[in-house]
């Protein structure tokens, strides 16, 4: 991550306001709600996760048991029953 300068891109009544709270500290300043992306959105990752949840869940229905899928997706029994248990 990149630090920019406050002077640089602030005006100065915000920075003297800001200066009020913090002074010479590392301030990290979220992303709108819009504007952040959820994990694994950009790279696809999230995605497959769920087609993968999915196909487990499918298995389970059809009579697959949690061990045989916890071999087959090389998961913990715990992380397969997570999946097959929640909506």
């Amino acid at each position: 991550m990149a630090y920019i300068k406050a002077t640089a891109i602030l005006p100065e009544k915000l920075l003297l306001e800001i200066q009020k709270y913090v002074q010479g500290e590392t301030l990290y300043i979220p992303k709108t709600e819009k504007v952040h992306k959820k994990w694994g959105s950009r790279s696809g990752t999230r995605k497959l996760i769920d087609n993968r949840n999915k196909a487990i869940k499918e298995a389970f229905k059809n009579g697959q048991s949690i061990e045989q899928l916890a071999k087959e997706y090389f998961l913990s029994i715990e992380t397969i029953k997570k999946i097959v248990y929640t909506k």
